[in-house]
């Protein structure tokens, strides 16, 4: 991260999506920055359009949710602002590690990225792709 809070995000990652200015960023439960290109946008402004007005939780969800996300977009150099409460989230001060993981990445504090890589690492990881029938 530079020193204004910028994150230089990869040129193929970019390329792939360069026609395109609709992320977003959301904290993830988990202690991590989700970072979803257009596609994804579409697919969860489809399911949330969905939510009845009724539907006190929905709704809740929905207000906090979208309190909580900040649209993005890359700047010419390909970097990204994060707001100081994503960062935050994440527990991001300087350094941060980007995990793709095909149609949207991830942005983990190094020390977050270590635990995940532990809990999946060996035969965990194995029987996750058992899990995932992969």
């Amino acid at each position: 991260m530079d020193d204004k809070g910028r994150i230089t995000i990869p040129s193929a990652w970019r390329a792939a999506h360069a026609e395109s200015d609709a992320f977003l960023a959301t904290p993830h439960p988990d202690g991590y920055v989700a970072i979803l290109p257009p596609s994804e946008v579409e697919r969860l402004h489809a399911k949330i359009s969905e939510f009845k007005l009724s539907d006190a939780a929905a709704q809740a969800f929905a207000a906090r949710f979208f309190s909580q996300t900040q649209s993005i977009s890359f700047d010419k150099a390909g970097r990204i602002g994060l707001s100081a409460e994503l960062l935050k989230h994440a527990g991001i001060e300087k350094d941060a590690v980007l995990v793709g993981s095909l149609t949207k990445f991830s942005i983990y504090s190094p020390s977050r990225w270590q635990q995940e890589e532990a809990r999946t690492a060996g035969e965990n990881f194995g029987d996750l792709m058992r899990r995932l029938d992969i």
